[in-house]
């Protein structure tokens, strides 16, 4: 597969000009090495899963710091954390010689404890989810987003099985000592079923005979390595009784589908979780997004137990928010946006923009916003991305 340009570039190039390092999370598969290998092709590198040379570091990590010249790509640099001091002594050294080492890791947490104990105020964190739309008009809410499964679609189901094997065998258990992956496996199709909804984990956690603990070490787990996003709910001082609990979705919608067992496009269109699923992509496209333009991690929705329900609020600014709504349909009313109106009354002291976004139409359509009632704008998802331009 040709290399896709990445909409983050931008912000790695600019961090290599002020900080000596640079350190890229994200999940397995993502891209993160592609990415750094393009942007650095004098680097050199080191893959820090190669059993000898984890190893040979652990042995004397030192040795192999000192041994570096030139700028350096230590990739999965989370399996050799002894090396954070040493790194920070060499960059020490030389504080003002910039983008002279470049890291990657896929454990978001562990790795950032290590960062904030040895490396504070000496490396750029970045952070990289599979690709979205502005990059790529391949992506989509059935496919995903993995550079992998996008380049080869017929062998997305093997890609996906494997994917799960190895995160389940390297990522989950190099955090916590789960036992049961059996059950483990479980928890992610009961998970990818609840997708969208509001968590109820008594309600997850009692088919799988798990402590509710449990489950929530377990969802923790699946935050820290990139693979869900967390969307807590919007909070106001409306004078009534909100909805508390967050609403969980997977950061790749294709790995929702396989989860759930859809194989064509065509049977998850014809489902009772297209709904959801399609919530779920749109919720990744916007904080891909927001991540991938240096922006705030920012995503709410809001939830009454008067029945008041919107799926998503942006924070643009301190006083202006984007409210928005997803719908899995092809046309749009004007009765889809009632809940996005009622909301903006009752949130009258921010300045709200209210769209609805939706499926694509058969037909090539060159509107990309369009008014279906005053103050209501919808818009189909191939297009989202002039939200931000506006």
């Amino acid at each position: 597969m040709r290399y896709i340009a990445r909409q983050i570039e931008k912000e790695v190039k600019r961090a290599a000009g002020s900080f000596p390092a640079l350190l890229v999370t994200g999940p397995r598969r993502a891209g993160k090495t592609t990415l750094l290998r393009r942007l650095f092709p004098s680097a050199n590198y080191y893959l820090l899963e190669d059993p000898d040379l984890v190893a040979r570091i652990k042995a004397d990590p030192r040795a192999f710091v000192e041994e570096i010249e030139g700028p350096c790509i230590l990739d999965e640099i989370q399996n050799v954390p002894e090396l954070f001091n040493y790194l920070r002594t060499r960059i020490d050294e030389q504080p003002r010689r910039f983008g002279r080492w470049y890291f990657t890791g896929s454990q978001e947490a562990p790795l950032m404890q290590g960062v904030s104990e040895s490396m504070a105020g000496r490396v750029a964190v970045f952070h990289l989810l599979p690709l979205c739309l502005e990059e790529t008009k391949k992506v989509s809410f059935f496919a995903g987003g993995f550079p992998e499964v996008l380049a080869n679609p017929k062998s997305a189901s093997i890609w996906f099985r494997s994917y799960i094997q190895t995160y389940l065998e390297r990522d989950v258990r190099s955090i916590s000592a789960i036992k049961d992956l059996s059950t483990f496996r479980k928890f992610l199709s009961i998970l990818a079923s609840r997708c969208g909804m509001i968590l109820n984990k008594t309600d997850i956690a009692a088919p799988l005979g798990i402590s509710v603990p449990t489950l929530t070490e377990w969802i923790n787990i699946l935050e820290i390595t990139g693979q869900i996003i967390v969307v807590p709910p919007f909070y106001e001082n409306f004078g009534k009784r909100l909805i508390k609990s967050p609403k969980i979705y997977f950061t790749d919608s294709g790995l929702v589908a396989y989860l759930l067992g859809f194989e064509k496009e065509s049977a998850l269109r014809k489902s009772t979780f297209l709904g959801h699923l399609f919530e779920g992509y749109v919720a990744s496209e916007i904080i891909k997004h927001q991540i991938n333009t240096g922006r705030r991690k920012e995503l709410y929705y809001f939830r009454d137990q008067q029945g008041l329900e919107v799926d998503f609020i942006v924070p643009l600014s301190a006083e202006h928010l984007l409210i928005l709504e997803a719908k899995a349909v092809r046309s749009i009313t004007p009765r889809m946006g009632k809940s996005l109106t009622r909301l903006a009354k009752a949130v009258s002291r921010y300045k709200t923009q209210k769209f609805i976004i939706h499926l694509d139409p058969l037909k090539k359509n060159k509107r990309e916003f369009y008014v279906v009632a005053p103050g209501l704008k919808a818009v189909p998802v191939s297009k989202m991305s002039g939200f931000w331009e506006r």
